[in-house]
């Protein structure tokens, strides 16, 4: 597990940036964290750091979109807001191919072992008691993001030691 604080919207970027060098086809990440804290600042941030074409914006009223990337060669982004699901086969039936994407699921939490037995989690919170429904960062509250990787079994997974590992100085 590894912790970071991040100050400015642009940190939250480069950190999304960072975590994305270190991912490849079948790997998921999970984003948790309340409403304005940064989910989609972290995920724009992420396709940057995929070189995927256009820019990234959160999937709430489509559920998913798929990100190709500038190389075509390379596993596609797959972002998907898990917000409006009402269980976790509805995830299974959006059909994604886990296998050959880099997938990033906001909200996705209590859904993400029914499609993958290993993921990222990156949890976003405001360092305030107080919580708002602000766009991302126009409360000018540091954040701070814990990142650690899970498995389906519990265990903790080590296929994301090199990325935390990569993080231990960059909110320091």
């Amino acid at each position: 597990m590894t912790t970071v604080q991040v100050d400015t919207a642009e940190r939250m970027e480069q950190l999304g940036r960072t975590v994305a060098a270190y991912l490849r086809a079948g790997d998921v990440v999970v984003l948790h964290g309340s409403l304005g804290a940064g989910k989609t600042t972290f995920s724009r941030g992420f396709g940057e750091g995929l070189q995927v074409e256009g820019v990234v914006q959160s999937p709430t009223f489509v559920v998913a979109r798929t990100h190709p990337r500038q190389d075509s060669t390379l596993p596609a982004l797959v972002h998907i807001d898990a917000y409006r699901l009402n269980h976790s086969e509805e995830l299974v039936d959006l059909d994604v191919d886990y296998d050959h994407s880099i997938v990033l699921i906001e909200w996705g939490r209590p859904h993400v072992e029914h499609v993958a037995t290993e993921w990222l989690d990156v949890d976003i919170s405001a360092q305030s008691s107080a919580q708002d429904d602000s766009p991302d960062f126009a409360d000018n509250r540091p954040r701070v993001v814990t990142l650690s990787g899970h498995t389906r079994s519990g265990e903790p997974s080590i296929r994301f030691t090199d990325a935390l590992e990569a993080l231990d100085d960059f909110g320091h």
